[in-house]
């Protein structure tokens, strides 16, 4: 056990606490593998209503560690790896307890996906969402454009994944990517009443109703995952994504070639 990640049971609520905040709680493996650990544990646990995510410091998640970008400590291909990191998103979509996220600062990338995935989002008022993988010449990979597709419509979507542009509180707000915004320094609070709230309510009615809620979104989304998948392990290979993780271990703008 590391210290990267925390967890705590409060009043039938599981709070996982993303604990990187020098580096606005980007994941490497560690990281990635520490929350595994706990959200297997917190979804395990019958004691557990209600999962509750959240970030340390000024930011939710700001995604993969740039530092470990095209690294695999497995030694496995890019298609396991891809792999591996969507079903974690799976097993939120899968599993009958609700989720909250508490997002705040920087929710970029993977970051940004770990908050979509999410039955309810929290937000304050000092949010930068954004799925920035276009400039590596990537894209997302773990169920941000089906995510973020249900909640703010394609042409929206379409902005975002396209631009790599992140969007404040008050947009993400208007177009549905977050469903509260609060000041900063009440976020916790509030995230962790709404949490509660629904963690007091019969936990089988609460299944039922994820169940039924999610029932005419929920293959399609599996389905587009499945082909995010097949599309990153093969942008993986291009030149292009080449050329950004060595223009940004450069420090200059790439020159991509659509090769």
């Amino acid at each position: 056990m590391t210290d990267k990640v925390l967890y705590e049971l409060i009043d039938g609520v599981g709070v996982i606490t993303l604990n990187r905040p020098e580096v606005h709680n980007a994941m490497d493996d560690e990281a990635a593998d520490q929350y595994r650990i706990v959200l297997d544990a917190a979804l395990a646990d019958d004691a557990v209503r209600v999962i509750l995510l959240q970030g340390a410091g000024k930011s939710f998640c700001s995604g993969r560690d740039i530092t470990m970008l095209g690294h695999r400590a497995r030694d496995e291909s890019d298609y396991h790896f891809v792999r591996r990191h969507q079903q974690g998103r799976l097993k939120v979509l899968d599993s009958p307890k609700p989720f909250i996220a508490a997002v705040k600062g920087a929710v970029i990338g993977g970051g940004c996906e770990l908050a979509l995935c999410c039955d309810i989002r929290v937000s304050s008022s000092d949010l930068k969402l954004g799925l920035p993988e276009i400039n590596y010449g990537i894209l997302p990979d773990t169920g941000g454009t089906q995510y973020l597709t249900n909640l703010i419509g394609p042409s929206r979507t379409k902005y975002m994944v396209m631009t790599g542009e992140r969007i404040g509180a008050q947009t993400a707000l208007e177009w549905g990517a977050v469903d509260f915004v609060v000041a900063p320094e009440e976020l916790d609070a509030k995230a962790l009443e709404i949490a509660k709230t629904i963690a007091a309510k019969p936990p089988i009615a609460l299944a039922m109703a994820k169940t039924m809620i999610d029932q005419g979104t929920a293959g399609a989304v599996r389905s587009g995952i499945a082909q995010e998948l097949l599309a990153q392990t093969a942008l993986f290979k291009t030149e292009d994504y080449t050329e950004a993780r060595a223009a940004l271990r450069e420090k200059r703008t790439p020159v991509y070639k659509g090769k």
